[in-house]
This record gives C-alpha cells, sequence and structure tokens, in this order.
C-alpha cells in the first residue's frame, strides 16, 4: 500500500505544477494552446488511424477488378479439371511389334529387329538419323506411353547417323 501512497502523491505534485503552469498563462496563451493541442490530436488521429484506413480501402478497391479475374480464372480451371477428371483416360492399344514397325515406317525408321518379351519390346536400329529416331520416341511417348527403359547409342562417321539399341516398355494408365 506503501508505493500506491507514493505514487498518488507524485502524481498530485505533477498535477498542481500543471495547474500552476497553466494558470500562469494569459487568456489568449490558453486559447493557442488548446487550439494547438486539438490540432495536433486530430492530426495524430487521422495519421495513425485515419490514413492507413483510407490508403488500404483504395488500394483494395483497385486490386479487387484483378482479383474477380483470377477468381473467376480459377473457377474455370477447376470446373476444367472436374470434367478431366471425370473422363477416364483414352485406352492406347498394347505395344506389339507391328504397331512399333507400323509407327517406324512413318517415320522412315527401319530396325534390324523387333523383339518383343512380355510387356518389353528390344529395338536394334543401324545406320539411322538420330533426330529421327528422337522425335520417334517422343511420339512413341506422347501417342502410345511408350518409355525408354535402357538406350545405347554409338554414332557412325556420317554426320547425324546412329547405331542403337533400345529397350522399351509401354506405361500403365495408372502409372501417369
Amino acid at each position: 500500500m506503501n508505493a500506491v501512497a507514493s505514487i498518488r502523491a507524485r502524481a498530485g505534485a505533477i498535477r498542481e505544477r500543471a495547474s500552476a503552469w497553466w494558470l500562469s498563462r494569459t487568456d489568449q496563451e490558453r486559447k493557442f494552446l488548446t487550439v494547438g493541442g486539438a490540432v495536433v490530436l486530430v492530426s495524430l488521429v487521422y495519421a495513425l488511424l485515419l490514413a492507413p484506413a483510407i490508403e488500404g480501402r483504395d488500394s483494395l478497391r483497385r486490386s479487387l477488378p484483378a482479383l474477380r479475374q483470377q477468381a473467376a480464372q480459377l473457377q474455370t480451371l477447376a470446373a476444367e479439371a472436374q470434367t478431366l477428371a471425370a473422363n477416364p483416360a483414352p485406352q492406347v492399344p498394347p505395344m506389339s511389334s507391328e504397331a512399333l514397325n507400323a509407327s517406324m515406317a512413318q517415320r522412315g525408321l527401319k530396325a534390324g529387329s523387333v523383339t518383343m518379351t512380355g510387356e518389353y519390346a528390344k529395338v536394334q536400329f543401324n545406320g539411322v538419323s538420330f533426330a529421327n529416331l528422337v522425335a520417334w520416341l517422343d511420339a512413341q511417348r506422347r501417342e502410345n506411353r511408350v518409355q525408354v527403359q535402357d538406350a545405347s547409342f554409338t554414332a557412325l562417321a556420317a554426320v547425324g547417323q546412329v547405331d542403337a539399341s533400345l529397350t522399351l516398355r509401354q506405361a500403365s494408365a495408372q502409372a501417369q
């Protein structure tokens, strides 16, 4: 209780000094100080409370159209994802030596040998264009889900020509 009493005594002393200081001012000085204090108080309230709120509201108002557009795009993408998820992935025909030979013929490739072993195909190329071979492999990957499990390339003296030995495997729909 002693600490509370000393704090009250100090507050009373400060109050008395402030009152004496205020009463020693003339009426005109008191008016100037009152108006100045009010201006400072209003300025602080505006600077600390109102201005940030107004600026935040304006920035939100400016960004609202872009946010609405993004929300519309997200809704469109979500609807598209739902329709794609509802449709099963198209089934690709199983990999066979006939299908591989036909697709190679379309690309102008001729395999030395095509050997099917279960779900794997071993394909040997002799003297083929590397660019055509890579284009064919890319088409097989996209169209038939055929993956290269093992590849061995040997460059030939002719520019862009290679001997290649490939092991291919068709990926299942679940692996995609």
